[in-house]
């Protein structure tokens, strides 16, 4: 059973799951099932299906998106964004997938400002060592969608936190204060 089927949470957020599986399409109908509104699988895992993979992600009623590690290139997530059947989000992992609690890689922010370059409306993500002292890079590069967990979760007053992630991501759109102009 997935937390998000267990009877006794309700909520009425969107949620987000993203997964580094080898075979995401075997996850797809548990998800959807289960309540998940997004469905973020790796590019790395679905080379060979991934036009199958979008369309029964979003058949299932979930908004389907792809995630892309730092040693991938950019330029692989390109085709699933400008499909007939196109992701909705690019999520660019700063950190190498596997455990909380890494540190930021800066680099990574390069692949943020090319998709928001080509892409100018496209919801681009970023996971992985976001916090106060990284969201401004992550905001400033094109990222509006932030993924932040232990420097929520381990602070002492998260909603501070989380309030000052939404900010840097909200001024940097509203003035157009980002890097990739």
């Amino acid at each position: 059973m997935f937390v998000i089927e267990c009877p006794h949470y309700s909520y009425v957020a969107f949620l987000d799951c993203h997964l580094m599986v080898t075979n995401p399409l075997d996850y797809v109908e548990p998800f959807a099932k289960a309540g998940a509104s997004g469905f973020t699988f790796h590019v790395e895992a679905a080379k060979d299906n991934w036009q199958d993979l979008i369309k029964r992600i979003r058949n299932a009623g979930m908004r389907p998106a792809v995630a892309v590690k730092p040693g991938t290139s950019i330029e692989t997530v390109y085709p699933l964004v400008e499909s007939e059947e196109p992701v909705e989000m690019v999520l660019v992992m700063t950190v190498e997938p596997g455990f909380g609690g890494q540190k930021f890689m800066p680099d990574t922010m390069d692949k943020v400002c090319d998709l928001r370059r080509k892409y100018p409306t496209l919801d681009i993500e970023v996971d992985g060592g976001l916090g106060p002292s990284t969201i401004d890079q992550a905001s400033a590069a094109g990222a509006n969608c932030i993924v932040a967990g232990s420097s929520v979760f381990g602070a002492k007053d998260p909603p501070a936190v989380i309030a000052a992630l939404r900010k840097s991501v909200q001024e940097a759109q509203k003035l157009k204060l980002v890097s990739y102009m």
